[in-house]
């Protein structure tokens, strides 16, 4: 989906392509609202709120203050959030307390020497520095590396690492047999009848695309009949 996004938004001329934004899987725990209708109504709201240039105007009015405030108690929130995702890693574990703080401690250190010191990265390339120095301006990309890294290197057992809980501590509001399976939450609305059609099941980014139909079609009959027509052309050539 972020794929076609950013092809429709290069046909439509946007400045950026259309991504997904992380918080909002923050915001989704915060407020145990997870369905689809949802997001899809106050999409068309802002939408609406952006082509009305009055309304637009009524936004614009709100002080900074507020905004400031109203983000200071929403990121918070998110970061909280962020943060309980280690609820199920045994935090009682020296291997764990140096994973999760050798993390924070150089994604912060790491990013404010780089953006104070930029020109400190020589390798020669100014492409490669412009990258190295991006990339290690990030907060999040030295944090999450260097976590990952620790995380998959430093022996540890299944129940250190979280691994042993089966996973159900992401679920919003329910079991994780009450939720929608990954096929059904990344169906296009509307088109659900429509690419139930057999032929898009041969479309590999189609949602109904089924390997296994693909292959039924592959017969012996098929491949005799692909291969005369192989033959054909190359003696007509």
């Amino acid at each position: 989906m972020e794929g076609l996004g950013c092809i429709v938004a290069g046909i439509w001329g946007g400045g950026c392509g259309l991504t997904s934004y992380s918080t909002n899987i923050s915001i989704i725990a915060v407020t145990k609202v997870a369905c689809r209708s949802v997001v899809q109504w106050a999409a068309v709201f802002m939408i609406g709120f952006g082509v009305v240039g009055k309304i637009g105007a009524l936004f614009a009015t709100i002080p900074d203050p507020i905004i400031g405030g109203v983000f200071c108690v929403m990121f918070a929130m998110i970061a909280a959030v962020g943060l309980s995702s280690a609820q199920c890693v045994d935090l009682n574990s020296s291997r764990n307390l140096f994973v999760l703080g050798s993390s924070l401690f150089f994604g912060l250190m790491v990013s404010h020497w780089t953006s104070r010191n930029p020109d400190a990265i020589k390798t020669g390339y100014d492409v490669l520095d412009q990258t190295i120095v991006i990339l290690l301006s990030t907060s999040m990309f030295v944090g999450g590396f260097l976590g990952i890294f620790l995380d998959n290197t430093i022996p540890g057992t299944p129940e250190e690492r979280g691994l042993a809980s089966g996973g159900h501590h992401g679920n919003v509001g329910g079991s994780a047999e009450a939720t929608d399976s990954p096929k059904d939450c990344y169906d296009l609305p509307f088109l659900r009848a429509r690419l139930a059609n057999a032929a898009f099941s041969y479309l590999p980014i189609s949602p109904t695309y089924s390997n296994a139909a693909l292959l039924q079609r592959i017969t012996p009959k098929f491949v005799r009949s692909l291969s005369r027509r192989s033959n054909k052309a190359a003696n007509e050539a």
